[in-house]
């Protein structure tokens, strides 16, 4: 293992026989082919789900090609965030200055589609041939009568969280803008869900048989005129804390909104976010609500899993994914459903993430921060896993190396999210690992 990880060897920690501590929080290592996305990805990822805004990518096509279509963000409205805009940079702009296709591009776009707002994803190019993107979205802004906003997402600049930065920093500027609304009461925002699957749906559903208005989603199912209305929140409830914790930490020291990390992956998870928002608001009727609430769903869905379980005992789980609390989460999503996990990591975990994930895991236990291809390979043969969990860049390797693979990203068309994504998880899991076509194949 050394072997393959000179430089990185203080970012990887085996439970109960490492003496280092992990180191988290870098930057990637030159040469190491991080899974982790550029900074431009990680502010599609936020935005894009607000469905009645304007998203134009100011690049070259190549950048637009990571199309959204493929993405599981439902919308129960507008589908204009499913298309790919782009103002596709040629040599000849990178030569003489990309702004005037920039400008014609957005204002023909507005014109066309009356969207409520725009947002312009400024990729790695525009940062070298520099491009004013701010100045033209103040010009388009005027001239058009709609809030034009700069993302400012230059991949040289950083990584994929410097894209939720980058995402956080144009949301902040939409939200506060609409001060004539008046929140009703035990209203709150929910920060880091993108609706996947229509996950989004059922948390409201959950919240709204506590007794909970949620304002707006940041960014899942998304709507301008929402999201102007969300400094207006007694609480942000965060779920992807990587993506989202920079705006909920504005808004807290901008509005004084406090915020509570949480996370709707799994039983426990997600009945403590039930409970964690009832016992913020004290009020006795909603905790007894949440209580009855969860009380019902565990009920019908532990007998629902049992079959599962039995399927699925002591099988072995690799699992790899973008924000350290959905690994926390399927932690302890599979050991419900009678799995080990034998390997966990992240993209963007930091040292709370992986202090915690040290208590859950079992001793032999591999975690990684911030893994490559070829460690990963190395980590699920070592350990014998039956099954990958991870995303989109985690699958060709799942299917070389003949494991079974579960989607936890964004390309995903199942929810997992709630007590009946739990049911589906179960599903998906097993499906994957007691595949008949697993006796055709040697590994």
């Amino acid at each position: 293992m050394e072997r393959l990880i000179k430089e990185r060897i203080t970012q990887i920690h085996t439970v109960g026989e490492s003496a280092n501590e992990l180191n988290c929080d870098t930057k990637s290592t030159a040469g190491s082919v991080s899974q982790r996305a550029c900074v431009f990805c990680g502010s599609r990822v936020v935005l894009y789900p607000i469905a009645d805004a304007l998203h134009l990518i100011h690049g070259p096509i190549g950048c637009a090609a990571y199309t959204w279509d493929i993405r599981g963000a439902l919308s129960s409205g507008p589908q204009l965030h499913r298309l790919s805009f782009s103002t596709d940079l040629r040599e000849k702009d990178v030569v003489f200055g990309g702004e005037p296709k920039l400008y014609k591009a957005l204002t023909e776009l507005i014109e066309a589609y009356k969207p409520k707002a725009a947002f312009i994803y400024s990729t790695c190019i525009v940062g070298v041939i520099g491009d004013d993107v701010e100045a033209i979205a103040r010009r388009v802004s005027k001239e058009q009568e709609i809030q034009v906003l700069p993302v400012m997402s230059e991949g040289f600049k950083g990584t994929k969280k410097d894209g939720y930065k980058a995402a956080c920093d144009a949301l902040s500027m939409l939200v506060g803008t609409d001060d004539t609304y008046q929140a009703p009461e035990f209203s709150i925002n929910i920060l880091g869900d993108f609706n996947l699957a229509g996950e989004l749906w059922m948390l409201q559903d959950y919240y709204k048989r506590i007794g909970v208005n949620i304002i707006t989603c940041l960014t899942g199912d998304g709507r301008v005129d929402e999201i102007r209305k969300a400094h207006k929140a007694s609480l942000n409830v965060v779920q992807c804390s990587g993506s989202m914790m920079h705006l909920a930490k504005e808004m807290k020291e901008k509005y004084g909104i406090p915020y509570k990390k949480v996370s709707y992956f799994g039983i426990e998870d997600m009945a403590e976010a039930l409970y964690d928002v009832a016992t913020f608001f004290k009020n006795a009727e909603m905790l007894d609500k949440a209580r009855q609430l969860v009380s019902k769903e565990v009920n019908d869905l532990l007998p629902a899993l049992a079959p599962f379980r039995e399927k699925l005992q002591g099988k072995k789980a690799a699992i790899y994914v973008g924000g350290a609390f959905k690994a926390i989460s399927l932690v302890k999503a599979l050991r419900l459903i009678g799995m080990e996990t034998a390997v966990v990591g992240s993209q963007t975990g930091n040292k709370d993430d992986y202090d915690l994930l040290k208590k859950l895991c079992d001793e032999g236990t591999i975690m990684v921060d911030d893994s490559n291809p070829n460690e990963l390979s190395e980590f699920v043969k070592e350990k014998g896993v039956d099954l990958f969990i991870g995303g989109v860049k985690e699958r060709p390797i799942a299917y070389k190396l003949g494991i079974g693979f579960c989607d936890h990203n964004h390309e995903r068309k199942e929810a997992l999210a709630g007590f009946e994504g739990m049911l589906n998880f179960a599903k998906e899991v097993n499906a994957s690992v007691n595949s008949p076509v697993w006796k055709f194949f040697k590994r």
